[in-house]
């Protein structure tokens, strides 16, 4: 455990958890967990060094896939309960109640479940990853800039609020902070319609993730506070590396 005292400090409902090599935070979520995982413990080289989870990126596949399969077996989910969409940066959410992690996906930024055998899995590299619970219903979101202002933050807690019961709880996960994530006009008029303000160009997209969660009614919720770009041993950055990077991912289920 002297490895995990080392990193960044969180708290309560985040812990950092580690099995061998992975290290990662877990954070309970109402009746739900959440993993958000780290770049340590897997099988990629290079610039994908070492827990890349991101098939469409430039590494060899079947390296992503055994790194899938071992975060999976880590956090004591069967590799096979994965349930993913293709992501496009939109406010699309999909249910899932049967795993779905390879082939041809839908395109969907999202993903709900009410089935307790079902792992929903979004992938981020600066964008803030969300997980959404209510008794009988869990999310995994992904949030980029665009996602926000299309609104896929309402949306899923509206699905989750929909297929669950009882209040809506949610954990924000670690990514690129105000500290790194310089944005253009384009983004900032975008986000200032629905109300989000920078500070100057340095946007605070978990602070705006958050903003959204209070206006769709959600009240118990955490972030991290972790930003992945000053964090190179720990995560992928795309911004940091160029655009050359892994994918680390958030992943949810159902049972505290």
């Amino acid at each position: 455990m002297s490895r995990i005292a080392a990193l960044p400090r969180v708290s309560a409902p985040f812990e950092w958890q580690a099995a061998g090599e992975l290290t990662w935070i877990e954070a309970a979520v109402g009746p739900a967990k959440a993993a958000f995982s780290t770049r340590t413990g897997g099988t990629s080289e290079g610039p994908f060094r070492s827990l890349n989870l991101g098939i469409l990126t430039a590494d060899d596949q079947g390296r992503v896939q055994r790194n899938r399969d071992l975060l999976a077996r880590g956090i004591g989910r069967h590799p096979g309960s994965l349930a993913m969409g293709q992501q496009v940066h939109g406010a699309t959410v999909q249910v899932q109640d049967r795993p779905r992690s390879r082939g041809q996906l839908e395109r969907a930024d999202a993903q709900v479940t009410t089935a307790a055998a079902v792992t929903p899995l979004v992938l981020v590299a600066d964008c803030v990853p969300v997980v959404l619970a209510a008794r009988g219903a869990v999310a995994a979101v992904h949030c980029g800039w665009r996602g926000v202002a299309a609104g896929i933050v309402p949306r899923a807690v509206e699905q989750v609020t929909a297929l669950g019961d009882g209040p809506v709880a949610a954990v924000i996960g670690p990514g690129i902070g105000p500290c790194c994530y310089e944005v253009g006009p384009e983004v900032l008029e975008q986000l200032a319609a629905r109300g989000h303000e920078a500070e100057g160009r340095m946007l605070d997209l978990a602070a705006c993730v958050a903003d959204e969660l209070r206006r769709a009614g959600v009240e118990d919720s955490a972030a991290c506070g972790i930003c992945v770009s000053c964090n190179e041993e720990l995560f992928f950055s795309h911004r940091r590396d160029g655009g050359v990077t892994g994918r680390q991912g958030a992943l949810a289920w159902l049972g505290s």
